[in-house]
């Protein structure tokens, strides 16, 4: 089992330590107090520098409710998670975007009140009864509840790849368990304005009709002593106070009642006597539904007794859920991405930030190259974002008001100005957003390898190196505490155990920090305190002392930092000679910021592998300076230095020309990605056509095929009746020509008599038949033409023209065509 996610009374940095999980409060006690106690202001200081705590604000202002906002700025402000608790929180985060974008759930908790139930729940253990508010936050929580496990079974029954994309939200939400009965008699009861409900029992309905019964008659009273006054009726009205029902008098003149005065401060309150014992009833009856009321509330108490332990954990679980809620909208509208984070140690091992995530995560993110340690594409400081953003919404609303404060005037005054008012300078503003529009911050690309131990980066003054510095710390911290950093996808952040940084603003001014012995003090104390898991940024290292001594310290300091140091450590520097430790060490790496000569303004542009140079006398020349002076200062400067600026300055040439190419290389490379997926879904497209035409020809086959058998099947049939009929044809013809020989045989044979007087020949002949032209009767003899012999006729069937006839031993049904008389 895993211990208890929240620890027990008491606060930290501010916060009750009730909404921090337990495992942030595990802090180092083998040091001894003095150096835990300067361990923990160097951190503070590098915090604080790096502004970490404006950060945790920002994020904290994204959650819905008191609770989750006060906890969320905790969690983020220790930064004390282990490297299993990192990937953790990024789980959570990412779970948080995946609900988010399935558009089923609902994790904003804005209509709960958090702290209400945890009043509730503190009542209810000291078995003090609930008021009706508290009922109904703790109603608004199980509904809550009860409906992200809804949301979550839908989605699981959907599609069961649903609840490890979820994870581990998923088995945080079905762990929680809600008692439909509590639900149900908290809305039996109570109504949803906060009151208990005339209906939750009978005597409380009974109170209640006796007060609107007492309520009726007192204002009936009141009317009518009001009416009856009739010198000061209009300036008397029933009041209410403390309960009773009174008159109040907007003079002090005396009334024709009589009563009780309660008051003459300004005007006069009078309590009838008429009204005092209908006013004692109603206190009485009030008593009664306010005992009502809390027979109810102390039933709803006892109810809810039972599941205090499962209605704790769904609270500590919704403020868990609106820190996670906070985490993922802020990362949803920065637009930020899923860092791989991972441990130093096992850079090249399989416990990475991806190992833990799902397949279909992995495969919509590639890993980085493995040469980079630190991968960060197209980063922004969080800060400069969330303050333009800030600048630019709010431009555009002036220009809005301008606008609708313009149609107003024009409305008013029908396009005349409005005598007293200010003019409104409405291109004014528009320019203003669109100054804002055509200039957001510059993303900066950080791109580190793995054998770097330190950065050294060069450049003018406000040209971008602090706040690249600060980038980079923010982005550690973010990936650390589960937050999406900001940059393009791919992003890769090792896991640091600690950040340090040593950067110059005004309150450290005023605090002696960035004075050279306060400077010296403070790395000394990072460099005692650095780990080989650690992040150390330092800005102007070296500087505030004699250039020459500051820079021989400065390489020194560095190359400690480089053999037994940190294992990233980041410096900005004036001084040429830290530029010279990449050709003598392969730990060191040199950056630059890039600055536009032509425009003598810095680009914020961050160029790796070119060292800076110095642009001091070339900007001197571009602003006029006499031509005198400058020849004398590069004389004074030397001509090795300018040489070495001459070759930096050709270096910076190349770098900038290679990244062209590298970015038109980058543009045919995306072209000839969508020409080759163009091409590939052609060759689909071609395929299914091809597949499509032979099953079509098959098809068409298959049928042609169909008829031709049906066609040939017919024509078979046919053939053989045919043939059947001619065999019967052919035997009745034979038997009809046998008959005719028989007789005429005979008839030739008989004897014939000598005298032909008496006798003559007679010859038979085969009697002519008649073709029938109405139907036979009954009885009737006729010829068959395909037997060739007689018939008698059995049965005539009018209609269809048919007869049945028999000869001999058969019996046939004949069409009448067939025969003939």
């Amino acid at each position: 089992m895993p211990p208890p996610l929240f620890a027990a009374a008491g606060t930290i940095f501010g916060f009750p330590i009730s909404l921090i999980p337990r495992r942030n409060l595990y802090f180092k006690v083998s040091c001894s107090t003095e150096h835990h106690n300067n361990q923990s202001g160097v951190k503070h200081d590098s915090l604080r520098v790096l502004e970490w705590d404006k950060l945790c604000q920002s994020v904290a202002s994204f959650a819905r409710t008191s609770l989750g906002r006060r906890a969320t700025k905790a969690q983020l402000w220790s930064l004390n998670q282990t490297f299993q608790d990192s990937l953790r929180l990024l789980q959570e985060t990412d779970a948080a975007i995946q609900m988010h974008n399935h558009d089923s759930f609902n994790l904003d908790l804005t209509s709960v009140d958090l702290a209400l139930v945890e009043s509730a729940i503190k009542h209810a253990r000291r078995r003090l009864p609930l008021d009706a508010n508290e009922a109904m936050a703790l109603l608004s929580l199980l509904q809550f509840v009860e409906a992200l496990q809804l949301s979550l079974k839908a989605a699981i029954k959907q599609d069961s790849d649903w609840h490890k994309q979820f994870m581990p939200l998923s088995e945080m939400i079905t762990q929680l368990v809600v008692n439909r009965s509590i639900i149900k008699l908290i809305q039996q009861v109570i109504d949803e304005d906060g009151s208990v409900k005339d209906s939750a029992s009978p005597a409380l309905r009974k109170a209640r009709d006796q007060v609107r019964t007492l309520e009726r008659k007192l204002h009936q009273l009141m009317d009518n002593i009001i009416r009856n006054e009739t010198k000061e009726a209009a300036l008397m009205a029933s009041s209410n106070v403390d309960g009773r029902w009174c008159i109040r008098s907007g003079t002090d003149q005396p009334t024709s009642f009589k009563g009780l005065l309660l008051s003459s401060a300004s005007g006069s309150i009078i309590e009838p006597f008429a009204a005092v014992p209908l006013n004692d009833e109603l206190q009485q009856a009030r008593a009664l539904v306010a005992k009502a009321e809390a027979d109810v509330l102390s039933m709803v108490t006892e109810k809810i007794q039972m599941d205090l332990d499962d209605m704790e954990k769904s609270l500590r679980t919704a403020i868990q859920l609106d820190m996670i809620y906070a985490r993922a909208t802020y990362s949803l509208s920065y637009g930020g991405t899923y860092p791989n984070i991972f441990l130093p140690e096992d850079i090249d091992g399989p416990l990475t930030a991806e190992s833990y995530r799902s397949k279909d995560k992995t495969s919509q993110a590639p890993n980085p190259k493995k040469e980079w340690i630190f991968y960060l594409p197209r980063a922004y400081h969080p800060l400069l974002l969330q303050q333009h953003r800030q600048k630019l919404s709010t431009a555009r609303k002036n220009v809005h008001n301008a606008s609708a404060e313009i149609r107003r005037r024009k409305l008013q005054a029908e396009n005349r100005a409005v005598k007293g008012e200010a003019e409104i300078d409405l291109s004014s503003l528009q320019k203003q957003v669109r100054s804002l529009e055509e200039a957001p911050p510059v993303p900066v690309d950080f791109l580190i390898s793995q054998k770097t131990r330190v950065l050294v980066i060069t450049g003018p003054n406000t040209g971008g190196k602090t706040i690249c510095l600060k980038t980079i710390g923010l982005a550690a911290m973010m990936a650390k505490s589960g937050l999406h950093v900001l940059a393009s996808e791919s992003a890769k952040v090792p896991w640091f155990d600690s950040v340090f940084a040593d950067i110059g603003d005004e309150q450290s001014l005023s605090q002696s920090l960035s004075t050279f012995s306060g400077h010296l003090k403070q790395i000394s104390e990072i460099q005692s305190m650095s780990t080989s898991r650690s992040l150390v940024l330092l800005d102007e290292v070296g500087a505030g002392t004699n250039p020459l001594e500051g820079a021989a310290l400065g390489m020194s300091l560095l190359e400690s930092f480089a053999k037994s140091g940190a294992l990233l450590t980041i410096a900005t520097t004036h001084h040429g000679e830290l530029k010279t430790l990449k050709y003598s060490d392969d730990a060191f790496e040199n950056a630059c910021m890039e600055f536009d000569e032509e425009n003598l303004k810095p680009t914020y542009k961050i160029l790796w592998g070119v060292p800076g140079r110095s642009n001091a006398i070339n900007i001197a020349e571009r602003l006029g300076v006499p031509s005198i002076i400058v020849d004398n200062a590069r004389e004074l400067y030397g001509a090795a230095s300018a040489e070495i600026d001459e070759v930096i300055m050709d270096m910076e040439t190349f770098k900038q020309k290679f990244q062209e190419h590298i970015k038109e290389s980058r543009h045919h490379l995306m072209l000839s990605r969508d020409l080759h997926e163009k091409l590939l879904l052609s060759r689909r497209k071609l395929q299914d056509l091809g597949s499509q035409q032979r099953y079509k020809k098959m098809r068409e086959l298959s049928e042609a095929a169909a008829v031709a058998r049906s066609t040939l099947h017919k024509k078979v049939q046919q053939l053989r009746t045919s043939a059947m009929k001619q065999s019967q044809l052919s035997k009745a013809s034979k038997h009809t020509l046998a008959n005719k020989y028989k007789h005429v045989t005979a008839v030739e044979t008989e004897p014939q008599t000598t005298n032909p007087s008496s006798s003559s020949i007679q010859v038979i002949k085969q009697p002519q038949s008649e073709k029938i032209t109405e139907l036979p009767k009954v009885g009737d003899t006729v010829h068959v033409s395909s037997l060739g012999r007689r018939a008698t006729v059995l049965k005539v069937d009018t209609q269809k023209e048919e007869i049945v006839v028999q000869a001999g031993n058969m019996k046939l049904k004949l069409k009448v065509t067939e025969v003939r008389r």
